[in-house]
């Protein structure tokens, strides 16, 4: 039989040291956008969200009538 060499503990600093490593390793292969694409995103989003606020106010806004009108 062969014998199990006992598993050596990893510290904390380690652990930290490795794990930072491999994140920034990641961070390496991320695609990022130029400022213009940047500008781009953040005008697609305002949009977005201001075109979806007004479908809800508007719905909102039906359906009140429709209950007061019930009520």
């Amino acid at each position: 039989m062969s014998e199990k060499q006992p598993e050596k503990k990893v510290g904390f600093f380690a652990k930290a040291k490795r794990s930072s490593k491999a994140s920034l390793n990641e961070l390496k292969k991320v695609h990022w956008p130029t400022k213009k694409e940047l500008i781009t995103y953040t005008n697609v989003v305002l949009v977005t969200v201001v075109v979806i606020a007004a479908l809800i106010w508007i719905v909102d806004s039906v359906v009140g009538k429709v209950f007061g009108l019930l009520i």
